[in-house]
Protein backbone atom coordinates (compact mmCIF):
# COMPACT_ATOMS: atom_id res chain seq x y z
CA UNK A 1 0.00 0.00 0.00
CA UNK A 2 1.49 3.30 -1.09
CA UNK A 3 1.66 5.82 1.75
CA UNK A 4 3.27 9.22 2.10
CA UNK A 5 3.61 11.12 5.37
CA UNK A 6 4.69 14.76 5.51
CA UNK A 7 6.17 16.46 8.54
CA UNK A 8 8.22 19.49 9.47
CA UNK A 9 5.72 22.28 9.05
CA UNK A 10 5.11 24.96 11.64
CA UNK A 11 4.89 28.64 12.43
CA UNK A 12 7.86 30.68 11.30
CA UNK A 13 8.63 34.38 11.05
CA UNK A 14 9.17 36.05 7.67
CA UNK A 15 12.65 35.28 6.44
CA UNK A 16 12.75 32.00 8.32
CA UNK A 17 13.35 28.46 7.10
CA UNK A 18 11.92 24.99 7.50
CA UNK A 19 12.74 21.53 6.26
CA UNK A 20 9.70 19.56 5.19
CA UNK A 21 9.95 15.77 5.04
CA UNK A 22 8.04 13.25 2.96
CA UNK A 23 8.46 9.70 4.22
CA UNK A 24 7.31 6.88 1.98
CA UNK A 25 6.15 3.34 2.64
CA UNK A 26 4.78 0.60 0.42
CA UNK A 27 7.10 1.47 -2.45
CA UNK A 28 10.71 2.43 -3.08
CA UNK A 29 10.62 6.19 -3.26
CA UNK A 30 13.98 6.44 -5.06
CA UNK A 31 12.56 4.71 -8.14
CA UNK A 32 9.92 7.35 -8.84
CA UNK A 33 9.34 11.06 -9.26
CA UNK A 34 8.09 12.86 -6.16
CA UNK A 35 6.29 16.17 -6.24
CA UNK A 36 5.63 18.85 -3.65
CA UNK A 37 2.48 20.91 -3.82
CA UNK A 38 0.90 23.59 -1.67
CA UNK A 39 -2.58 24.93 -1.24
CA UNK A 40 -3.51 28.13 0.54
CA UNK A 41 -7.08 28.88 1.66
CA UNK A 42 -9.19 30.00 -1.26
CA UNK A 43 -6.45 29.31 -3.79
CA UNK A 44 -5.80 26.55 -6.29
CA UNK A 45 -3.24 23.89 -5.56
CA UNK A 46 0.22 24.86 -6.81
CA UNK A 47 2.92 22.41 -7.82
CA UNK A 48 6.06 23.94 -6.35
CA UNK A 49 8.76 21.31 -6.91
CA UNK A 50 9.52 17.86 -8.25
CA UNK A 51 12.46 15.46 -8.25
CA UNK A 52 12.84 12.64 -10.75
CA UNK A 53 13.91 9.11 -9.90
CA UNK A 54 17.32 8.68 -8.31
CA UNK A 55 19.29 7.69 -11.41
CA UNK A 56 18.14 10.87 -13.13
CA UNK A 57 17.75 13.34 -10.30
CA UNK A 58 16.44 16.19 -12.42
CA UNK A 59 14.40 18.76 -10.55
CA UNK A 60 11.69 21.31 -11.19
CA UNK A 61 10.87 24.48 -9.28
CA UNK A 62 7.99 26.84 -9.78
CA UNK A 63 9.04 30.41 -10.49
CA UNK A 64 7.44 31.49 -7.21
CA UNK A 65 9.93 29.42 -5.18
CA UNK A 66 12.99 29.20 -7.43
CA UNK A 67 16.15 30.11 -5.54
CA UNK A 68 14.44 29.71 -2.15
CA UNK A 69 13.29 26.07 -2.09
CA UNK A 70 15.50 23.00 -2.53
CA UNK A 71 14.26 19.45 -3.05
CA UNK A 72 16.46 16.48 -2.18
CA UNK A 73 16.40 12.77 -1.34
CA UNK A 74 17.74 10.62 1.46
CA UNK A 75 18.11 7.28 -0.27
CA UNK A 76 18.62 5.31 2.92
CA UNK A 77 15.58 6.75 4.68
CA UNK A 78 13.17 6.50 1.73
CA UNK A 79 12.46 10.18 2.28
CA UNK A 80 12.30 13.32 0.16
CA UNK A 81 12.89 16.75 1.69
CA UNK A 82 11.88 20.24 0.74
CA UNK A 83 14.06 22.90 2.27
CA UNK A 84 12.14 26.17 2.29
CA UNK A 85 14.15 29.33 2.90
CA UNK A 86 13.39 33.05 2.98
CA UNK A 87 9.77 32.33 3.78
CA UNK A 88 7.19 35.04 3.24
CA UNK A 89 3.55 35.32 4.32
CA UNK A 90 2.47 34.32 0.81
CA UNK A 91 4.15 30.95 1.35
CA UNK A 92 1.57 30.13 4.02
CA UNK A 93 -0.22 26.96 2.90
CA UNK A 94 -0.67 23.27 3.51
CA UNK A 95 2.22 21.49 1.81
CA UNK A 96 1.70 18.03 0.31
CA UNK A 97 3.99 15.48 -1.27
CA UNK A 98 2.74 13.10 -3.90
CA UNK A 99 3.71 10.37 -6.31
CA UNK A 100 2.13 8.92 -9.41
CA UNK A 101 4.61 6.06 -9.65
CA UNK A 102 6.09 7.52 -12.83
CA UNK A 103 9.77 8.24 -13.28
CA UNK A 104 10.42 11.77 -14.41
CA UNK A 105 9.34 15.29 -13.65
CA UNK A 106 7.92 17.39 -16.44
CA UNK A 107 9.36 20.73 -17.46
CA UNK A 108 5.74 21.89 -17.49
CA UNK A 109 5.56 21.36 -13.74
CA UNK A 110 3.88 18.92 -11.33
CA UNK A 111 0.38 20.18 -12.04
CA UNK A 112 0.71 18.75 -15.56
CA UNK A 113 1.39 15.21 -14.30
CA UNK A 114 -0.88 12.45 -12.93
CA UNK A 115 0.11 12.43 -9.27
CA UNK A 116 -2.39 10.14 -7.55
CA UNK A 117 -1.02 9.20 -4.14
CA UNK A 118 -0.96 12.02 -1.62
CA UNK A 119 0.09 12.56 1.94
CA UNK A 120 -2.09 14.26 4.52
CA UNK A 121 -0.18 17.53 4.33
CA UNK A 122 1.79 19.69 6.73
CA UNK A 123 0.83 23.26 7.59
CA UNK A 124 3.34 26.05 7.04
CA UNK A 125 2.39 29.41 8.50
CA UNK A 126 4.58 32.46 7.97
CA UNK A 127 3.69 35.31 10.28
CA UNK A 128 5.32 37.84 12.55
Amino acid sequence: QVQLVESGGGLVQPGGSLRLSCAASGFTLNNYAIGWFRQAPGKEREGVSCISRRDDGSTYYADSVKGRFTISRDNDKNTVYLRVNSLQPEDTAVYYCATGLFFYCSAAGPNSQPFRYWGQGTQVTVSS
